[in-house]
């Protein structure tokens, strides 16, 4: 196609088309580039429109082209939303394995009531009105093993620096 003719298709037809890119994309700049790449396009290529098929050629072209940038688009999302699944499943590990480190302190550290009142608390999510009725000892007692539990725990994980 020659110079003079794409020029003519540009003048001819390139509001509708970006207007038809607009409503796809819903991205100003992004359908100017969708309408000049098919221009380009036109420009590089051997592409021979027939009179009268012109109109459709070039609005087919700008329809095609929106929807092969959306789907990219679609496909970068989801990668996006693999990796980062991916990582809050790695992250989920990581917690994991830290929990099985903190029971096996706990299991291996502290005394058997507090063993329980760790376990009723913080894997039954008891409150510790409910750890005391089981245990038969005071919410005042039930904090103070927490307590103690917990700054050994924290001791052991978390050593000072020297």
């Amino acid at each position: 196609m020659e110079r003079m003719e794409i020029k003519r298709l540009f003048m001819q037809h390139y509001a509708k088309m970006l207007r038809v890119a607009r409503t796809l994309l819903c991205d100003e700049q992004e359908s100017e580039d969708v309408v000049s790449d098919i221009f380009a396009y036109l420009l590089r290529g051997r592409t021979v429109l027939l009179p009268g098929t012109e109109e459709g050629y070039l609005l087919t072209s700008v329809r095609n082209q929106c929807l092969k940038r959306l789907r990219h688009e679609q496909v970068k999302r989801d990668a996006a939303d693999v990796h980062t699944t991916d990582a809050l499943l790695d992250d989920a590990d990581i917690e994991d394995e830290r929990w099985t480190d903190i029971v096996e302190f706990v299991v291996g550290h502290l005394s058997e009531q507090e063993q329980r009142i760790f376990h009723l608390r913080f894997t039954e999510g008891c409150s510790y009105e409910e750890i005391a009725a089981t245990e038969g000892i005071s919410r005042v007692a039930v904090w103070k093993h927490l307590s103690r539990a917990i700054t050994a725990i924290k001791k052991h994980f978390n050593p000072p620096k020297l």
